[in-house]
């Protein structure tokens, strides 16, 4: 994997990596590693998340990866009932206008 970082912040990284006696992409891998984590316990984000999944833009097994095995079980039965719901109602608008 390749990305593009400013300057500064690649220097602090090779400077964290010395001091830690490892390399760049031990420093980078754990950073993005423990940012992962956290992104998965805020609340306003695995909110982002559950409605990407809701607008099938993330797949379960992604959605799984994100939140945990428990969150992803728990927002995909709530997508099977607010798909069900919604058929319901467009059925009952469609029935009695």
């Amino acid at each position: 994997m390749q990305f593009r970082a400013p300057r500064s912040l690649v220097e602090r990284t090779d400077a964290l990596a010395t001091v830690l006696e490892t390399d760049r992409t031990d420093v980078i891998t754990s950073a993005l590693r423990e940012y992962l984590r956290d992104a998965a316990h805020d609340d306003e984000l695995k909110q982002e998340i559950a409605s990407a999944y809701y607008e099938d833009e993330v797949s379960f097994e992604g959605l799984k990866t994100l939140v945990g095995h428990e969150a992803a079980a728990n927002f995909r039965v709530l997508k099977t009932q607010l798909s069900e719901e919604f058929r319901k109602e467009a059925t009952e608008e469609l029935v009695d206008p």
